[in-house]
This record gives structure tokens, sequence and C-alpha cells, in this order.
């Protein structure tokens, strides 16, 4: 039985007053080797993405807005151009580590956290939110609604 500690895109780009109040806490929660691994996800953006175009969201462009803002060590860093953390690339990863249970932390608990959750728990995984490792750029309001979502979606046991 393994568990994965998996930090969504806690980039230089999403970092404001809402967020920063999450980076000190997942760097302890990265830092305590709690769970047997740890993957990060970089969001990366273009001018040409679906974002860009429909949306008018430019940042995750540059190398700077990408960056993760605390130390990565040797983990596994995800690239991804979706809301959604469920990549082949992740499966592969779980499948090789015999990944039981999924604990996410991160931003943007009602795009990238809620998305991920869903398609995690849609594809049969185990999956649990940290809702208090988790932050949203618009705010606690945002937060919470996708926290009361999530609960009836997956289950109010796996929001931790």
């Amino acid at each position: 039985m393994n568990s994965l500690l998996l930090v969504i895109d806690l980039q230089e780009a999403f970092i404001n007053d809402n967020t920063k109040i999450i980076v000190e806490k997942i760097r302890k929660l990265v830092d305590d080797n709690k769970y047997d691994k740890v993957v990060f996800t970089r969001f990366l953006n273009n001018y040409e993405s679906i974002w860009s175009k429909k949306l008018n969201y430019n940042e995750c462009i540059t190398e700077e807005s990408r960056k993760i803002v605390i130390e990565t060590k040797d983990n596994l860093i995800i690239d991804k151009n979706t809301y959604s953390v469920l990549t082949d690339e992740l499966k592969e990863f779980i499948l090789e580590n015999d990944i039981t249970d999924i604990y996410l932390c991160g931003i943007d608990t009602e795009c990238c956290v809620l998305k991920s959750a869903l398609d995690l728990f849609e594809n049969g995984y185990n999956v649990y939110v940290l809702k208090d490792f988790c932050a949203c750029t618009h705010g606690l309001v945002e937060h919470n609604n996708a926290i009361e979502i999530l609960k009836r979606c997956i289950g109010k046991e796996y929001i931790i």
C-alpha cells in the first residue's frame, strides 16, 4: 500500500494574497516525508491555447511564471496543459509505484484540484483532498464552494 501526495500547480503565476497562505504549509507537508511518493504538476500555457484565446488568460507562459515556488527535490514534475492532472504519465507513475491512495493539495481548488479529484475518482482511484492545503486565487468563497461540491461528488469522508 503506497500513498502519493500530488502537489497541483504551486506556481509563481498562481501565488497571490489568497493563495500564499498554503505555500509554507505545503512545503512542510512535502518535507515531513509522510507520503511514500510526491509528484508536482506544472501548468504550461501558450498564446495559442484555449486559455489564451477564449479566456484571455496569459499567465504560465514565461519560465518565471511557471516556476514551482517550493523545492521539488528529486520528485517527479508532470507538465500539463489541462485542468486535470490525470495524464498518461501520471497513470503510468501510479501503476509503476503501486499507488493505492492519492492525496491532493495545491491551487486552484475550484479548477485544477476539483477537476483532478473528479477525474481520479471517476477512474477508480482512492483520492483525498487535503482542504487546508488547497487555495483558490479568487478567494475563500470559491475555495469553500469547491470543497462543498467535492464533498457531494466524491464523498465527504474523502475531504480531509
